[in-house]
């Protein structure tokens, strides 16, 4: 078997513990999540996780089906990257003086991501995309001189009506 990302998104009741419990059932078994990101959903008293994981096709299961016995869990839905819509948000700091504020703000409109703070010696950059993409813009960025990022996890929808349901 072979190791490979899985994205899952999982709807759970918006209760104090519940993301703790959602981890923990990861961390017991030795993966580390490589994203993880919680907020609220279109119905009240819910919230959605989308968590990024890279293990074996097997092991996910044993971990779905553990989570689907977490009472506070309502329903799993195993992305399909080609039926499901993904993006990261992150906001760049970056060093900039008034010989390259303007390449800055050039470079930042290629990628389609917006200045949304400027102050003497640096702008703040807002970019949102895959993960790929932000890499590229950082990649872009570094030689002006990247003060600080904070970055969003994955968060994921499926395509079209609904996605694919794990049992529960």
């Amino acid at each position: 078997m072979s190791i490979k990302t899985h994205t899952l998104s999982v709807l759970v009741e918006d209760k104090p513990g519940v993301l703790a419990r959602v981890a923990s059932l990861f961390s017991r078994r030795g993966f580390n999540i490589q994203s993880l990101a919680v907020g609220a959903t279109e119905q009240k008293n819910l919230s959605r996780m989308t968590i990024v994981v890279s293990v074996e096709d097997f092991p996910l299961e044993q971990i779905t089906k553990q989570l689907n016995k977490l009472i506070n869990v309502i329903k799993i839905v195993e992305q399909d990257e080609d039926n499901s819509v993904s993006r990261e948000l992150a906001l760049i700091k970056v060093r900039a003086d008034a010989t390259t504020r303007g390449q800055i703000i050039e470079a930042v409109n290629l990628f389609r991501a917006k200045v949304v703070d400027v102050s003497a010696e640096s702008l703040v950059v807002e970019a949102t995309g895959t993960p790929g993409k932000l890499t590229a813009l950082l990649n872009l960025l570094e030689p002006y001189g990247i003060r600080e990022i904070a970055q969003s996890g994955m968060v994921t929808l499926s395509r079209g009506p609904r996605g694919i349901v794990t049992t529960k």
